[in-house]
């Protein structure tokens, strides 16, 4: 195995790409709206793909809610952003909780049907007023204890579904004044003030066993290097103070927040510390790029991407029809699904 995760162009492998992944062997693949037509398509990408590297890879997805759910109306339910659980929990904490986990739990059932079993979910952004909106209702809350909490729920409900969830950005987006799709946010708070918000939602999900990194700087800790290619980030914020010891990858190295070739991205993730990279957009010439300067999976990364595999459970069983009613009646106050998307 290489220490990539991969995207692929469309809703089927190519002969191209079963070839590219057959010899570079990506850790996993990502699934995008792009590779979706209908959940029986997305079932045969899947199992091919993994029948392709001959092994139980890991397939991912960012399945949130609200603004980012790839697999979407009419033929799957539509989920609430993260920020409807947080208006639900500031009216009562535990009714908020069980939503969340309720949520996560529906989702998962959603993405076992069809192969998948990593969501690229929860945030522990901390929201913070003045922020750039590409975090926004994505957020739980501008509380860390909150925003931890739900996160937690959150993870839990996708476990109880044969689920892996991957903890995201961390060290933290909810600050950026940009959209790091587009270019490089920095952000100049001092240590103390990052520690005591950003950061500190992020300590009490440690345990988790895969998080994503923040295309951001924190110019107080490194005024160069964001956090997925900063060494300083990596090793005294989030293996350090925060106290993160599973699986650490980097978010989409193709996005405008980062510089240089892809080679080169690829390199500076895996030196500052991130375990594998994620690259998504399904350009071949990229992917190859990528898969050349990603080194073997190895060593500890290596032994913590086995350490997320096998903390993968089988899912609990659910009354799917029951519990979809039951989720829609905590969350009528709160949110409310487009019609016909439940």
């Amino acid at each position: 195995m290489r220490a990539f995760i991969t995207g692929v162009a469309g809703l089927a492998l190519t002969d191209e790409e079963r070839a590219f992944v057959r010899e570079t062997q990506p850790w996993g693949l990502i699934v995008f709206r792009r590779n979706i037509a209908s959940p029986d398509a997305l079932l045969r990408l899947t199992e091919d793909f993994r029948a392709t590297l001959s092994r139980d890879a890991p397939v991912l997805i960012d399945q949130e809610g609200g603004r980012v759910q790839r697999m979407a109306p009419p033929l799957w339910p539509q989920y609430p952003p993260a920020a409807a659980y947080g208006a639900l929990y500031d009216r009562d904490r535990a009714t908020g909780l069980a939503a969340a986990r309720l949520g996560a739990r529906l989702i998962a059932a959603d993405l076992a049907a069809v192969g998948i079993d990593v969501d690229c979910m929860p945030l522990a952004d901390v929201r913070v007023a003045g922020a750039d909106a590409v975090i926004g209702d994505r957020a739980f809350g501008t509380q860390p204890d909150k925003v931890a909490a739900l996160a937690g729920a959150f993870a839990e409900g996708l476990a109880d579904g044969g689920v892996l969830p991957v903890v995201k950005h961390i060290p933290g987006h909810g600050r950026a004044t940009a959209d790091s799709h587009q270019r490089l946010p920095v952000v100049a708070a001092e240590r103390a003030a990052l520690e005591a918000t950003d950061f500190a939602a992020f300590r009490p999900l440690a345990g988790m066993p895969l998080a994503m990194t923040a295309h951001v700087v924190f110019s107080a800790i490194d005024p160069v290097a964001p956090a997925t290619t900063s060494a300083a980030i990596v090793g005294d914020v989030i293996r350090g103070f925060i106290g993160f010891q599973g699986l650490l990858m980097s978010d989409d190295i193709s996005m405008g927040a980062l510089s240089g070739s892809l080679g080169e991205r690829t390199r500076a993730a895996i030196s500052a510390g991130c375990d594998v990279v994620l690259h998504c957009n399904g350009v071949m010439d990229e992917m190859l790029a990528v898969a050349a300067a990603a080194p073997q999976l190895q060593g500890d990364a290596a032994r913590r991407a086995a350490a997320a595999l096998a903390g993968k459970r089988p899912a609990a069983a659910i009354d799917l029809d029951p519990k979809r009613a039951e989720f829609l009646a905590l969350m009528r106050e709160n949110w409310e699904p487009a019609r016909g998307s439940a």
